[in-house]
C-alpha cells in the first residue's frame, strides 16, 4: 500500500523530478560583486548543515563545508557541498550530489567538479576558470555511458566567482538594507553580471533560536543565469560571523517553495 501512496503522490506533483535543480540553485547560485575583500569574517574550518523543506515535508540535507587550502601550490581555499534527498523524497526521486570547487585567496574561482548521482542517472561536470585567457571551459561527462556530453567555453573576467563560493565571498562584504551591488558569476556555461539587493533587517526563528539578519535577494532567475522565472532570498545574520541561516527559493506554483535553514554550525 506504500507504494500505491508513494505513485499517487508522485502524480500529483510531476515536477518533483526538478527539485535537485532547485536545492543547488539555492547554494549554487550565491555570488557576489567584485570589492575588497576582508576575509576576517570568515572562519578557518567551517560545517553548516541544513534541513531542507519542500512542501512542508522534508526533502532532504545539504551540507557546507569550508576550510583552508594552504596545502597547494598557490594556497587559498576550498569549499565542498554536499546534496542527498530524505524520507518521501528519496523514496520517490533519491539524489547523492558533491560538488568541490577550489578559490584562490581572493575568492576567485579557480576550477570546480561536480558529481551528481539522480535517479538513475550519474552525470560528472567539470569547470576550469582560466584567469589568463578569460575562459570558462566547461565539460559534463555521463558517467554511466561513460560518453561526453558538453563542452562549451565562455568569456570570464580576471575574477569571477561561481555560485558556491560566491556565498562565502558575501559574507565577507559590508551591504546595507537599500543598497544592490553587481556581481560577476559564471557557472561554466554562462557568464553573467547579476545583482544583489540587501532588502531589510529581519529576526528569522531557525528551531528554537532567533536570528538578527538582513534579507538579501539575488537576481539570478529570469533569463540572468537561468532562464526560469523565480525569487531567491538569503538570510545572513547582522553579525561579525554573517552566518547564512535561512535561503529559499520561490518558483512558479506548480513546483512549490523551497526553503534551506541552518540546523547545525560547526567551526
Amino acid at each position: 500500500m506504500w507504494w500505491e501512496k508513494h505513485q499517487a503522490f508522485a502524480a500529483r506533483f510531476p515536477l518533483l523530478r526538478h527539485w535537485p535543480f532547485m536545492v543547488r540553485s539555492l547554494l549554487l547560485v550565491l555570488a557576489c560583486a567584485r570589492l575588497a575583500v576582508s576575509q576576517s569574517s570568515l572562519p578557518a574550518n567551517e560545517i553548516l548543515t541544513y534541513n531542507i523543506e519542500w512542501r512542508l515535508i522534508t526533502a532532504g540535507r545539504a551540507t557546507l563545508e569550508w576550510s583552508s587550502a594552504g596545502w597547494r601550490e598557490h594556497p587559498g581555499w576550498e569549499v565542498n557541498l554536499h546534496l542527498e534527498s530524505a524520507g518521501l523524497v528519496s523514496k520517490l526521486f533519491k539524489v547523492e550530489d558533491d560538488y568541490t570547487v577550489n578559490l584562490n585567496q581572493a575568492l576567485c574561482a579557480e576550477s570546480s567538479v561536480m558529481t551528481s548521482h539522480e535517479s538513475n542517472r550519474s552525470r560528472e561536470i567539470r569547470v576550469t576558470f582560466d584567469a589568463e585567457s578569460h575562459k570558462a571551459h566547461y565539460e559534463e561527462r555521463d558517467l554511466t555511458r561513460n560518453s561526453v556530453i558538453s563542452t562549451p567555453e565562455v568569456e570570464i573576467p580576471d575574477c569571477v566567482h561561481d555560485v558556491v563560493g560566491g556565498l562565502y565571498y558575501l559574507r565577507t562584504l559590508t551591504v546595507e538594507p537599500g543598497q544592490t551591488v553587481e556581481v560577476p558569476v559564471s557557472d561554466g556555461k554562462k557568464s553573467v553580471m547579476a545583482k544583489i539587493e540587501a532588502q531589510r533587517r529581519e529576526d528569522v526563528k531557525v528551531h528554537d533560536s532567533v536570528y538578527k539578519t538582513i534579507r538579501y535577494e539575488l537576481y539570478l532567475f529570469h533569463n540572468v543565469l537561468y532562464r526560469r522565472p523565480a525569487h531567491l532570498y538569503v538570510w545572513i545574520t547582522d553579525d561579525a560571523r554573517k552566518l547564512p541561516v535561512q535561503i529559499r527559493v520561490r518558483l512558479q506554483f506548480s513546483i512549490g517553495t523551497i526553503t534551506l535553514q541552518l540546523e547545525k554550525n560547526e567551526s
